[in-house]
This record gives structure tokens, sequence and C-alpha cells, in this order.
């Protein structure tokens, strides 16, 4: 069985959705098993199957808007968050999925779950929807807000290695997040990554691609560094939403508009699948010990159904213990 550790308590919508979700993916995935880390007495409302779900009682919950994620990870050991992270370093789960606190996750992570040996630096790694079907790995998405290329040359043969496995892609192509395609565009920090990934026989690289393309990219992986590829997923996301409502607006504002929308329903609805995160589950941290999935933290039952199915895939297909192995073969593994 493949053990998964959910934070129960964190999220805008917790436990309920959390523990729907859980409910749904016993009911969906027959390898599984589920331990629930929050608040029993509030966990038991919620709770009508029990059926290969545990649940931890962690009475204590690291708010959303937390100011001080470190202080907060070290402080409450005894919180839903801090205990279910806590749970891979004892080997009692395979992964964790939570919708918490994206600083405080990433910060418990790096305290209480760390880095394989030899990784320097982690990644947050979304999965982006393209035009023509199919997804698109975004690295690093917010965890190193500066890195050395180096570093990102690990990070970038870590997603090879999950779209191989997650996606089945044979030879994945990488491409560097640049303001423009040729060769010696951008900073001299992304001309240094440039010249690495060029030189490197890891991965295929494909070269430089700008951000316009980050919905339909000519390559698998899209990769910068944490504070550029931040920007590239928030401006998407606030973009869909921006076109989203401009849609909507002038689809209501006549009778020619409402009933176009009528026709359209059903490609409405479809184009509303592609673009929901929820339809994804949620964003790998990239080497870690094991693995951690951060959901969205509005997700719904059925966003943090597939936060889980996702979590049981990566642990199945063995994404962390390739990449853990290929370090063991290199030099130099001492943690920074």
């Amino acid at each position: 069985m493949i053990k998964i550790g959910v934070d129960a308590m964190g999220g805008d919508f917790a436990p309920k959705e959390q523990i729907l979700g859980a409910m749904m993916a016993i009911k969906k995935i027959d390898d599984i098993e589920i331990n629930l880390y929050g608040d029993q007495d509030i966990i038991s409302k919620y709770l009508t199957d029990s059926t290969r779900i545990n649940v931890i009682d962690a009475k204590y919950v690291i708010p959303m808007g937390e100011k001080n994620p470190i202080q907060a990870i070290k402080t409450h050991k005894d919180s839903s968050m801090a205990m279910a992270l806590s749970s891979l370093r004892n080997d009692e789960n395979d992964a964790v999925v939570s919708s918490g606190a994206t600083q405080a996750l990433i910060a418990g992570a790096h305290i209480l779950v760390r880095r394989m040996k030899g990784f320097k630096r982690t990644a947050i790694a979304p999965i982006l929807p393209r035009v023509n079907g199919g997804s698109t790995i975004l690295l690093d998405a917010g965890a190193n807000l500066s890195i050395k290329p180096e570093y990102m040359l690990q990070q970038a043969y870590f997603a090879k290695i999950y779209a191989q496995k997650m996606f089945k892609i044979d030879n994945p192509k990488v491409g560097l997040i640049n303001i423009g395609t040729e060769d010696g565009k951008g900073r001299e920090f992304d001309q240094e990554v440039f010249h690495l990934f060029k030189e490197t026989d890891l991965f295929e690289f494909f070269g430089n691609v700008e951000p316009k393309e980050v919905l339909d990219p000519p390559c698998d992986i899209l990769i910068s560094d944490g504070f550029t590829a931040n920007i590239v997923m928030k401006s998407v996301e606030g973009a869909v939403k921006g076109m989203s409502k401009m849609l909507k607006k002038h689809l209501t504002s006549n009778i020619f508009g409402k009933l176009g929308a009528l026709l359209a329903r059903k490609s409405l609805k479809n184009l509303k699948t592609d673009l929901s995160a929820e339809e994804i589950g949620g964003a790998v941290i990239f080497g870690l010990y094991k693995p951690v999935i951060k959901a969205q933290g509005a997700s719904k039952s059925y966003g943090f159904y597939n936060g889980i199915r996702q979590a049981a895939n990566v642990v199945r297909e063995g994404v962390f213990k390739t990449v853990e192995d290929y370090l063991e073969t290199q030099k130099d593994l001492g943690d920074e």
C-alpha cells in the first residue's frame, strides 16, 4: 500500500473538502492508504467512511496568512502541517499533500523533510495546461528567488525524469524562459544558464522561450529562477481570470451574446476544465527526501482528490528514487 499523509486542516475550505477528497481517492484508487492530520473532533463530523483512512490528532493549524512561517513550523511541531511533514522523515508516509500556507509548507519541507542528498536547491513545479492538450512543467515557481545556474541543471534534470515517468514523454525538451529566443538574450545569469544547458547531456535543451508562448511552448519543461517563473505563473493566472470576466461580460451584455453562450455552453465548459488547476492536483516540490504536493489553497474535494492521485502516481512511478539514484553516482554530494 502507498501511504499518503494529508494535512486536513490547511486551506481555505479545510477540513471538509480535504476529507471529502480523501474519501473520493480511497474509492477510486485501490492501492493507497490515507493518514489525515488534524483536529479529530472536527474531522469526525465529515468523515463518513473511514475505509483505509486513519486520523492522527493535531489540534494546531498554521494560518494561511502566517507572517513568520519558519518560526511557526519550529514552534508548532504539533500542527497538522508539521506533523504530516515529519511523518515523511519517520517513514510513516510515502508522500504528503497539503493546501496550507505556501511559505509555511516550503519552510516545513526544508526543516522537517529536508533535501535528498546531493540536491542543492529544491524547486516548486506547477503544471500548466497546453493549447493543444497535455501539460507543461514550470519551475521554479517561487522556492528560490536567486539561484546558481548549476543548481538549475539539477532541477531541469528532475523535471525531465518527472515528464518521462508521469507524462510518458520519451525525450522531454527543456526551454529557458527569456525575453527573446536568440542566443545571448537576457541577463548575464540567463546567458550563463543558456550555455550550461547547451553543453549538458542530461537532457535535450531547446533554447530560449519567450513568456508569450507559455501556454503553447515548443518544449515540455519551462525553467527560470524562482522570481521570474513565479511572475510568469501569476501573470498566466491573472490573464486567464481577466479574460474569463471579459468573456462573461460580453456574453451577457445582450440577447445575441446570451444565445451564443447557450450554443457554446459545452465548449465553454471544456475550456473551464482545461484551465482548472483542480484537474492537475498541485505543484510538486522537487528535490526533497520524499514527495510533497502543494495543492491550491482554494482546492475543493475534486482538486484535493487529484492531489492525492498525483502523489500516489509520483510514488508509484519512482520519480524521486530515479533522481536519487542518479545523484549517488555523482561526486561532491555534500549539502549546503
